[in-house]
C-alpha cells in the first residue's frame, strides 16, 4: 500500500466550459455538447464536435504574449494548469521550482498544425513551410510550455498512451512524490485533434457516431443504440502533492490519489482483449495498491466511449469485479471523447464526485442497454455518499489504466 497524495488544485477547459466550476456544472446537468457542422470537418461524413467554447483569439489573450508560438493543444494544457495551480493556492512566484514535476500527455500532438503545413509544403514548397512546425507539432510540447509557463524545473515528462495519457501522466506524477523526486506535481493531459485528416481515419475506423441529425445526443455511453464517439478537446490538470506536505502548508485537499493500476492487454492495436482481462486486472491493481477490497468502492468513473465494443466490455467488467452495484457515470456523453486529455478530465470530474457528493448523470441514457447489470446515474444527478471512486482509461495499444480516490477527511 503506497502513502496517499492530496489533489490540491483543479484545472479544466472543456467543451462543457471555461474553467472547472463551469466544466462541472454543465457535466452535473447531463446535457451533451456536441455542435453540428463543425466548420473545420466541412465536407466528412462525420461533421461535427465537441469544441472548447473559446476561440483561438480568446484563448490567446488569455495566454498572453507567448501564445504566438503554441499550437492549440499547448495553450489549452497552458491555461488548465494556471487554474489548476491557482486553486491549490500555490505561487509561482515564490515556489522552488527544482522541486515542482510536470507531467502532462497529448494523444495526437498539434494535428491542425501537421496538416496545414503538409498542405503549405504541397502547395507552395518547403520556402513557405513555419518554422515553428516542429517545436509545435511534437507531442512533448504541450509539457514543455506548461514547465517554461510555471518556471518548474522538477522532472518533466510526457507519456504516450493514446486515449489512458491523462490518468498515466496522474500515476506518475504520484510515482515521482511517492519517490521523493519532486514535492509537487503538475499531472493531466490536452488534446487538440478535431481535425480532417485525424476525424476521417477514427470514421473509417467505424469508431464514430453518424447521427449527424441529432450531434446533441450522438454520444450515448452504454446505450443500447450506441454507435460511436464524439470527437472533442479540452485538457485537463491536477496539482498532486503528499498529504502530509499538504497538511503542513495549511492548503485544502480535494481528495486523495490512493491507488494506480496500470497493465497492457497484449492483443491488438486498437480492439480490447474480449475477456477484459487486462483492464480488471488493472482495476484489482489500483485497488491492491490502495489497501482497498472491491466492496469498498462506492462509485465508477466509467471510460464509456459509447462505441458498442467498448461499453459492452467495460460494463461486463465493473459487473464481474463490482457486484455490489456501485454507480456509475461516463462523462464522455456530454463532453465527447476528448482522446488523450479525457483520463485527466475525467479524474478531476472524479474527484469533484468525491467533494461535493454528487454523481452526474450519463448524458443521453434512459437505461443501460439490455445485458449490462450496471447502476448508471440517468436523468438528474444522484446525490450520494461517495467514500472511493475509481476512474477507468482504457487506450489504443491495450493500454489499461485505472485511478482509485478517496473522499478527503
Amino acid at each position: 500500500m503506497t502513502d496517499p497524495v492530496a489533489v490540491t488544485g483543479l484545472g479544466l477547459l472543456t467543451p462543457a466550459g471555461e474553467d472547472a466550476d463551469a466544466t462541472w456544472d454543465t457535466v452535473r446537468r447531463g446535457a451533451g455538447t456536441a455542435a453540428a457542422h463543425d466548420p473545420a470537418l466541412a465536407g466528412l461524413p462525420v461533421d461535427f464536435s465537441c469544441r472548447v467554447p473559446l476561440g483561438r483569439d480568446a484563448l490567446d489573450r488569455r495566454v498572453g504574449r507567448t501564445a504566438w508560438r503554441m499550437a492549440r493543444n499547448a495553450v489549452l494544457a497552458v491555461l488548465a494548469a494556471r487554474e489548476a495551480v491557482h486553486d491549490a493556492g500555490l505561487d509561482v512566484r515564490t515556489w522552488n521550482g527544482d522541486r515542482v514535476a510536470v507531467v502532462i500527455g497529448c494523444g495526437l500532438g498539434a494535428d491542425a498544425v501537421r496538416e496545414e503545413q503538409a498542405g503549405r509544403l504541397a502547395e507552395r514548397g518547403a520556402d513557405l513551410v513555419s518554422a515553428l512546425t516542429i517545436p509545435q507539432i511534437i507531442p512533448n510540447m504541450a509539457a514543455g510550455e506548461v514547465s517554461i509557463d510555471l518556471g518548474a524545473r522538477g522532472p518533466g515528462l510526457a507519456p504516450a498512451i493514446a486515449c489512458a495519457f491523462g490518468a498515466t501522466a496522474v500515476a506518475v506524477a504520484r510515482d515521482l512524490l511517492v519517490s521523493g523526486r519532486c514535492d509537487v506535481a503538475v499531472a493531466g493531459a490536452t488534446e487538440a485533434a478535431v481535425t480532417p485528416l485525424t476525424v476521417a481515419g477514427f470514421w473509417r475506423a467505424g469508431a464514430l457516431s453518424r447521427r449527424t441529425d441529432a450531434p446533441a445526443g450522438a454520444s450515448r455511453p452504454f446505450a443500447a443504440d450506441r454507435d460511436g464517439f464524439v470527437m472533442a478537446e479540452g485538457a485537463g490538470v491536477l496539482v498532486l502533492e503528499r498529504a502530509a506536505d499538504a497538511s503542513a502548508r495549511g492548503a485544502r485537499a480535494r481528495a486523495l490519489l490512493v491507488g494506480c493500476g496500470s497493465t497492457s492487454d497484449a492483443h491488438h492495436p486498437t480492439a480490447p482483449a474480449p475477456d477484459g482481462r487486462g483492464a480488471e486486472a488493472a482495476l484489482r491493481a489500483a485497488l491492491a495498491d490502495a489497501g482497498l477490497a472491491p466492496h469498498d468502492v462506492d462509485h465508477v468513473n466509467a471510460h464509456g466511449t459509447s462505441t458498442p465494443v467498448n461499453d459492452a466490455g467495460e460494463s461486463a467488467l465493473i459487473a464481474r469485479v463490482l457486484p455490489h452495484r456501485p454507480s456509475v457515470t461516463a462523462p464522455k456523453g456530454v463532453l465527447g471523447h476528448g482522446l488523450g486529455a479525457a483520463g485527466a478530465v475525467e479524474a478531476a470530474l472524479t474527484v469533484l464526485t468525491l467533494q461535493h457528493g454528487t454523481v452526474p448523470p450519463v448524458a443521453n441514457l434512459d437505461a443501460p442497454a439490455p445485458g449490462f447489470d450496471i447502476d448508471c446515474v440517468t436523468g438528474k444527478p444522484r446525490r450520494q455518499d461517495v467514500r472511493v471512486a475509481v476512474s477507468h482509461s482504457f487506450g489504443f495499444g491495450g493500454h489499461n489504466v485505472v485511478l482509485a480516490l478517496a473522499r478527503a477527511c
